[in-house]
């Protein structure tokens, strides 16, 4: 898998922040292009402002926002969070953050 494609991911992301999403899309359209780096550093301040931590999810999900927001889902998503964070994860479980987190542990590729 290749960065073009994890970003390729973030855009596609249902959780997805739309400022990320318009960083993403306009670094796929610099790709190759002269606008490249500049696309780039725009696409990773915007990921450091976006991408959630894991305990971040963790208190999200346990919180009665999450509650209301994620419903019957929020136990699983705190106990998944959990596992991850156990594991060594260190960004939130949703796709986006999964996504952007691969991104800016991988900016040099960028």
């Amino acid at each position: 898998m290749t960065i073009t494609d994890k970003v390729k991911e973030l855009v596609a992301a249902p959780t997805v922040y739309e400022g990320a999403k318009k960083a993403g899309e306009d670094y796929l359209a610099a790709v190759g292009t002269a606008k490249q780096a500049e696309a780039a550093a725009a696409l990773l301040k915007e990921l450091k402002e976006d991408v959630g931590d894991i305990d971040g999810a963790i208190a999200f999900g346990s919180s009665e926002t999450g509650k209301q927001i994620l419903g019957s889902g929020a136990a699983a998503f705190v106990d998944n969070a959990k596992k991850a964070k156990a594991a060594g994860g260190k960004y939130c479980i949703c796709p986006a953050c999964q996504a952007g987190g691969y991104i800016l542990d991988h900016a040099d590729e960028l």
